[in-house]
């Protein structure tokens, strides 16, 4: 069962007010609920955030995932930086402990264009020293004579 800290519509027509509820993430949006920990008025002047900081930081301990907004609501409360600083480092897996790593590959993508970059520098590298190696009368492999003269 994934949980989620999502917005809950409340309110009139055209004049919404949300709860911040934590929910199953198959049930509906306006439908049931676990608990609610929070409200949000951004039709107010200036707009209203309540949020019990306390159960959300429960909440997220235990693995509820906030959606965009709500991540958005709970950093200007102040719970989101409240969390990360609480927040465990990440573990090592235990395959990348048994081959004595410290940490998970980084991507290969960076790499791999720098070894190209090498491959291809090497390569013209390689043109002109067999160019400087040639016989003066002689073209370096795969030329013609007309355009070793030229």
């Amino acid at each position: 069962m994934t949980v989620k800290l999502r917005l809950m519509r409340m309110g009139k027509k055209k004049q919404p007010t949300y709860r911040v509820v934590v929910a199953d993430s198959r049930s509906p949006r306006d439908g049931r609920f676990i608990e609610a920990v929070g409200t949000y008025a951004p039709r107010m002047e200036p707009s209203t955030i309540e949020i019990d900081n306390a159960r959300v930081l429960g909440w997220l301990a235990k693995g509820a995932q906030p959606t965009e907004t709500v991540r958005k609501l709970l950093v200007i409360s102040g719970a989101w930086e409240q969390f990360e600083s609480n927040r465990p480092p990440k573990q090592v897996s235990e395959r990348y402990a048994r081959a004595g790593r410290s940490t998970a590959p980084a991507k290969k993508a960076p790499a791999r264009k720098a070894a190209a970059e090498k491959a291809v520098a090497g390569k013209s590298a390689a043109k002109q020293d067999a160019a400087e190696q040639a016989p003066a009368g002689k073209a370096p492999a795969g030329k013609s004579e007309a355009e070793a003269e030229s």
